[in-house]
């Protein structure tokens, strides 16, 4: 969602006073007080899970369809639940049909159907045509809400119908041209409609060169690479045999943009990125408690590395002190690497023949920091504890960890995508067991070779 006006601020902090007096009529009246439907979604998101109910309950029905989008997955599965098929066709009446089907994908196929049968033909047609892609596919994406033209007629005829029409759907920058067999053949923009010969034909001003024409199956992904890279507003839908099927705006673009960065985000920590931030207590141990016991296991193998090397370090104690500094450097280096290829991935810029150079010059810097870094570190051992075997012992563990992490960072993100699995969900883990194990092994394996 996107970040609230300074005016739902001021109103999310009477609101939480007036929930707390039990006033209720006054919650009333700052819901429903002239705030934006994504302001009004903002404090409703914002309140402790007991109060949405009676939040969403007070929301004026002319505006629940629009809050309703707004809201994040959860909340909006808790609220459809509670609502028939018929209130649900209702609400969303006036909604586009991309974010209605994104509505009801929350529910079972079940309801869904009971929803779909109580709306009218063509917005269940409508519908039907966008629920039948995946919710991340262009096809999910899509509007199905677009104005066509054939090329033969005069834009004075397309200027009388847009006037006859009395509205345009929302972010209209180009008119699709279609023919007889409702194949996209090209787009009218509006600012070439306004400032030409009326008496022109469609054909001979709309642009068919250079139009991002989406398929309905290309990723989600792909369609905000797109956007992005020719900075559009919209772009047409269509299916394997080029007939259109709609349109994409670059509001449910940033959507995408928004999920994905989220994604990333809380994927690093283990997270969903649907996670609710008042989410009850049970219900968020329960989610962070897998990931918690997978670093525990990734932890013991760490420790087990290190208990194979008990009677060194009870010789040497300086070992117990320096070993935190031998993981953290590589645990740092490998985060940095890691980092970098999966944006490159994300982004689209690494491919197999590229790669290759990658890694390389991951290794060359991995050396390079090596060196420098084991040389500060080796001075300030020396200093610190006046042996100079340590010092070259925790010098030799920098580098041999530094190194390792350069080639786990850069390799792992490539790995895991083959297998098709999420590398910002699964990397970080394993990335800090490699350089644990590494750097303790590393480490502690010299010392015990010079000193035992």
């Amino acid at each position: 969602m996107a970040e609230p006006s300074e005016k739902a601020r001021a109103k999310l902090l009477s609101l939480n006073e007036a929930l707390e007096s039990g006033a209720i009529s006054r919650v009333r009246r700052i819901i429903n007080s002239g705030l934006a439907p994504v302001d009004v979604a903002h404090l409703i998101e914002s309140s402790p899970p007991r109060d949405r109910k009676l939040l969403w309950d007070l929301v004026d029905k002319e505006i629940e369809g629009e809050v309703l989008q707004y809201l994040s997955d959860d909340i909006q599965s808790q609220f459809l639940s509670d609502m028939s098929a018929a209130e649900v066709a209702d609400m969303t009446a006036d909604l586009d049909a991309d974010d209605v089907a994104d509505m009801l994908q929350q529910l079972p196929e079940r309801v869904i159907q009971e929803v779909l049968d109580s709306m009218d033909h063509q917005d269940r047609s409508r519908l039907e045509a966008i629920l039948g892609y995946p919710e991340d596919s262009a096809g999910g994406l899509m509007n199905t809400d677009t104005i066509t033209i054939r090329p033969d007629i005069t834009l004075d005829v397309v200027l009388r119908y847009l006037r006859r029409h009395q509205s345009l759907p929302d972010m209209t920058d180009n008119l699709l041209v279609v023919n007889r067999q409702s194949e996209f053949i090209g787009v009218l923009p509006i600012r070439k409609l306004l400032v030409s010969d009326p008496q022109q034909t469609v054909r001979e001003v709309m642009s068919t060169g250079g139009v991002t024409v989406i398929q309905a199956t290309q990723h989600e992904t792909e369609v905000a690479k797109l956007f992005e890279r020719h900075d559009l507003v919209s772009a047409p839908v269509v299916d394997a045999n080029g007939i259109l099927l709609g349109r994409i705006t670059i509001d449910d673009v940033v959507d995408v943009i928004r999920e994905t960065a989220d994604h990333s985000l809380m994927s690093m920590a283990g997270l969903d990125e649907d996670e609710d931030t008042f989410a009850p207590a049970l219900k968020t141990a329960r989610r962070r408690a897998v990931w918690l016991g997978i670093n525990l296991i990734t932890a013991f193998i760490a420790s087990a590395v290190i208990g194979m090397f008990d009677k060194t370090i009870q010789q040497v104690v300086a070992l117990a002190v320096l070993m935190p500094i031998v993981a953290s450097m590589g645990g740092i280096a490998g985060s940095q690497v890691l980092t970098l290829v999966i944006r490159g991935q994300a982004l689209g810029h690494l491919s197999s023949a590229n790669f290759t150079w990658l890694f390389n010059r991951e290794l060359i810097v991995a050396a390079l920091n090596g060196v420098l870094w084991a040389i500060v570190i080796a001075i300030i051992t020396w200093l610190w504890f006046g042996d100079e075997m340590i010092a070259v012992i925790i010098a030799a563990a920098i580098i041999i960890n530094l190194m390792a992490a350069a080639v786990t960072g850069a390799a792992l993100p490539q790995i895991l995508k083959s297998q098709g699995i999420d590398p910002a969900l699964a990397g970080g883990v394993i990335l800090t067991t490699v350089t644990d194990v590494v750097g303790f092994m590393s480490f502690l394996g010299l010392a015990t070779l010079f000193y035992l």
